[in-house]
């Protein structure tokens, strides 16, 4: 059997180490768990605190904002592999109540949106037969947290290159502050994450038949609230799950076989979050 390689971005704390914990503890000694993130000394720290047991884990640098880096960590993972087993896609720009908008929505949509499209045009086609990819969003990533004017931004869309369009016209509206005078939300993760979703579901509609037949699993995912510094920023987390406990629902995708209604949906708790409202009042998943 050939063994299995996973690879974890934003890594290095969190949910992220927490996942590459829960990879590593439930795979084999012959597997590779790769524990990413874009600091060289945090990555080697995280790495080194890891406990022994179960897989290896190896760290790389890899900053997902910058543009090439992801061809070449799926050039180097394809030369060393022949291909990958696990992606999840994890890296996230944080941001707080006090952080101005305008000054820092570049970077994070660098982070977050552009960060996302890259690692799926990179390793999607690197995933081998029963593999999955998973990135990391939230239940605001759906149509039902956006005004219904905007709903066309992202609705349908069937290449990754619309989606970076449709996310660039947004950061370049909160740039202008023209977002603010418009239905766009204040809170930039709304749209981030609906760009997420977004992303995943226009490669999806390009691969399904072919990933399903070959058991893998494409589809973005809800970990639920998590009580880390960043969430409790906004709001009250002390009694939500810590991030080893948040990333059990992530890990039983991984590791449970493929549901056919998660492919390419968001998926909270084993559950798929609509996308949008339908025509009648209830809720569409298409």
């Amino acid at each position: 059997m050939t063994p299995k390689v996973a690879l974890v971005t934003g890594a290095t704390q969190g949910l992220g180490l927490a996942l590459v914990g829960g990879l590593a503890s439930r795979l084999s000694t012959e597997d590779t768990v790769y524990l990413t993130g874009r600091d060289a000394g945090r990555v080697a720290q995280a790495v080194d605190a890891r406990p022994a047991g179960g897989a290896e884990v190896r760290g790389e640098v890899f900053d997902v904002a910058e543009p090439g880096a992801a061809g070449r960590l799926a050039a180097l993972l394809a030369e060393r592999h022949g291909g990958v087993d696990v992606v999840i896609g994890n890296a996230v720009m944080r941001v707080g109540p006090d952080d101005d908008m305008r000054a820092i929505i570049g970077a994070y949509a660098e982070v977050n949106n552009f960060g996302t499209t890259r690692l799926l045009r990179a390793f999607a086609p690197l995933l081998r037969d029963d593999g999955r990819f998973l990135v990391v969003a939230s239940s605001l990533g759906t149509l039902h947290h956006l005004a219904p004017a905007l709903h066309d931004r992202f609705d349908g869309l069937s290449s990754l290159d619309e989606v970076d369009k449709q996310v660039a016209a947004w950061r370049d509206a909160v740039e202008d502050g023209s977002a603010r005078a418009g239905d766009w939300p204040g809170f930039v993760n709304i749209p981030s994450k609906i760009g997420q979703v977004a992303a995943v579901r226009a490669l999806a509609a390009q691969r399904r038949d072919d990933d399903l037949a070959r058991g893998i699993l494409l589809a973005a995912v809800c970990p639920g609230m998590i009580n880390t510094p960043t969430s409790a920023l906004w709001w009250d987390v002390r009694d939500a799950p810590s991030p080893a406990r948040a990333a059990e629902a992530v890990l039983d995708l991984v590791f449970r076989p493929v549901e056919p209604a998660q492919y390419g949906e968001l998926v909270r708790f084993g559950a798929v979050r609509s996308w949008k409202p339908s025509a009648q009042g209830g809720v569409q998943r298409t």
